[in-house]
C-alpha cells in the first residue's frame, strides 16, 4: 500500500428497513465506495418501508403496498449499498467481526466479515404460546410481507368474521382496518380498557368510540387457545368464558424487541429486551457495532429510564445518527418523551410523556388534571369535542405528561406538549407559550393551555 493510500472499510448492516437503510445511505452521503463497502441483509422481500402505513394498506385507504416503500432495493444498489434480499444472518461473531448468512429461499451458508457493523433487527410480533396460534388464518403484522399474508387470508376466507387479539395501537388500527373491509370485528384485550398506552379513564373513551363503530369489544379476557376446522384454518378464538368465532385472527398484542442474534453474540441488552447503547448509538462496551431502530431501548427523558419504543420516526433518526457516525461525522440522539398518535375512524388519540402508573412506578409525586374543550372556537362551524388530560409534578410543576382524545385536530396537538416537555418546562411556562390562534383553529386558550392552567392552579392547591 502506497503511502497516503487509503484503506477501504466494509460496513455490515443487519436488517434492511428504516434504522437500517437510513444508516447505510447516510453513510453512503458521507463515504464514497473507494473508502467504504456497504453491505447489508435483509430476509424480507421489501427494503425501506412504512410498517406504520399497513393497517392503512389492508383498510383501503393506501391503494397499493409499493406506495408503502420508500426506496427500493434496486434504488439502494444504485448508490452503491448491496443490498442481499431475501438472506438471513444467524449469527454474529464478535470476536471474529463476521456475520454469518444464509439464503432464506436456498442453501448454504457464508461468512462475511466487517469492520463496523449496524444491528437494527427490528421487533417481532408478540406471539403467544397457545394452542392453534400457528394455525392458517392467525396473523401478526409487523412487516410489508405480514401484510401481504393478511390481506391474502382476507381474500382467501369464505367468512367475514375477525377477532382482533390485543387493543394497543396495532389492534385498534386493524380493528378499524376491517370493519373497513366489511368484516364483522371482535377484540378480545386483556385489560378493562382498549390502548394501555393511556389512562384508563381516557381508554373508555376510546372503547366507547370502538363499539360505536359496531366493534365487540370483550375486555378482560385472556384468550386460551385458537380452536381450528378439520381443514387446519381458524374457526374461533377462545377465552376461559366463550367462544368467538373467527375466519381470520389478527394478533395486535404488540412487539418485543428482535435480539436474539444479539443475545446470543453476548451484547448488552435491558430490561425490555433491547439491545443498550450509548447517544451515538453505539452498543455499549463494542466500539465498532452500533444498532438502532426497534430492536433497541431509548432513555426516557421524562423519567430518566431506559423504555422501548418501536417507532419508524425513532429507527429513521437512529439510522441517520449511526450512519453519520460511521462516515466520520459525529451526532447522538439523546432520547424521547415517548409520544404517539393514532385513530379510530374520526377519533384522534395522542399521548406523550408519563402515564400514573409510570410516574408511580419511577417514584414522583404528581396531579392530574382533565379538561372538555375544543378544538376551534365553540362558535365555528366543525367545533368538536376534545378531552384532555395532564400530569405535573406536584412540588416543581413540570409537565410529566399529556393524553387526548378528540376529533378533528386533536392529536396533532400532542406535540405542543411534546415540545413542552423535552424543553422540561413547567405547567405555568406552558400556560404562557405564544401558540397560534384564529377561530377556525383553536379558542382563543388552546386545549393544552386550558388544561396546563388547570393543573397549575392544582400544583399551587397541592
Amino acid at each position: 500500500m502506497s503511502a497516503g493510500e487509503r484503506v477501504r472499510e466494509r460496513l455490515v448492516v443487519i436488517g434492511g428497513d428504516a434504522a437500517g437503510m437510513s444508516a447505510a445511505s447516510q453513510a453512503r452521503r458521507l463515504r464514497g465506495p473507494d473508502e467504504l463497502e456497504i453491505v447489508a441483509f435483509e430476509r424480507g422481500h421489501f427494503s425501506s418501508y412504512s410498517a406504520c402505513g399497513i393497517p392503512y394498506w389492508v383498510g383501503g385507504d393506501v391503494e397499493d403496498r409499493d406506495q408503502l416503500v420508500a426506496r427500493s432495493p434496486e434504488e439502494h444498489r444504485e448508490r452503491g449499498i448491496d443490498l442481499r434480499m431475501r438472506t438471513e444472518v444467524v449469527e454474529i461473531d464478535v470476536t471474529g467481526r463476521r456475520v454469518r448468512a444464509r439464503a432464506v429461499d436456498g442453501a448454504g451458508e457464508y461468512w462475511t466479515s466487517y469492520d463496523k457493523l449496524v444491528i437494527a433487527t427490528g421487533a417481532r410480533p408478540v406471539r403467544p404460546e397457545l394452542p392453534g396460534i400457528d394455525a392458517a388464518g392467525v396473523h401478526g403484522v409487523q412487516t410489508l410481507d405480514d401484510g401481504q399474508a393478511l390481506l391474502d387470508s382476507l381474500r382467501a376466507a369464505t367468512g367475514r368474521r375477525a377477532v382482533v387479539v390485543g387493543a394497543g395501537y396495532i389492534g385498534v388500527e386493524m380493528a378499524e382496518a376491517l370493519i373497513r373491509r366489511g368484516y364483522e370485528v371482535t377484540v378480545v384485550n386483556r385489560g378493562a380498557e382498549p390502548m394501555s398506552t393511556l389512562d384508563p379513564d381516557m381508554g373508555c373513551l376510546v372503547r366507547e368510540a370502538m363499539t360505536g363503530l359496531g366493534i365487540t369489544m370483550v375486555d378482560d379476557a385472556e384468550v386460551t387457545k385458537v380452536v381450528t376446522g378439520g381443514d387446519g384454518r381458524v374457526r374461533a378464538v377462545a377465552t376461559r368464558d366463550a367462544e368467538y368465532p373467527a375466519d381470520v385472527v389478527v394478533l395486535g398484542i404488540g412487539v418485543r424487541p428482535e435480539t436474539s442474534l444479539a443475545r446470543a453474540a453476548g451484547l448488552p441488552v435491558g430490561a425490555f429486551g433491547g439491545l443498550l447503547t450509548d447517544l451515538s448509538m453505539r452498543v455499549r462496551g463494542h466500539e465498532d457495532i452500533w444498532a438502532g431502530g426497534d430492536c433497541v431501548e431509548v432513555l426516557d427523558l421524562v423519567s430518566g429510564r431506559e423504555r422501548h419504543i418501536a417507532l419508524g420516526t425513532h429507527a429513521n433518526k437512529h439510522g441517520r445518527i449511526i450512519g453519520t457516525n460511521v462516515g466520520g461525522g459525529y451526532a447522538t440522539f439523546p432520547g424521547v418523551v415517548g409520544t404517539a398518535v393514532s385513530k379510530v375512524c374520526d377519533l384522534e388519540i395522542a399521548r406523550t410523556g408519563l402515564r400514573e402508573k409510570d410516574a408511580r412506578r419511577a417514584g414522583l409525586q404528581y396531579v392530574t388534571v382533565t379538561v372538555e374543550t375544543t378544538g376551534r372556537a365553540r362558535y365555528y362551524p366543525g367545533a368538536a369535542p376534545m378531552t384532555v388530560k395532564m400530569l405535573a409534578e406536584r412540588d416543581s410543576g413540570r409537565l410529566l405528561g399529556v393524553q387526548i382524545v378528540g376529533r378533528e385536530g386533536a392529536a396533532k396537538r400532542v406535540d405542543i406538549a411534546a415540545v413542552a416537555l423535552t424543553a422540561g418546562l413547567t405547567v405555568e411556562q406552558v400556560t404562557s407559550l405564544d401558540l397560534g390562534y384564529a377561530p377556525p383553529f383553536s379558542p382563543v386558550w388552546d386545549p393544552i393551555q386550558v388544561a396546563s392552567r388547570k393543573a397549575a392552579g392544582a400544583v399551587r392547591n397541592a
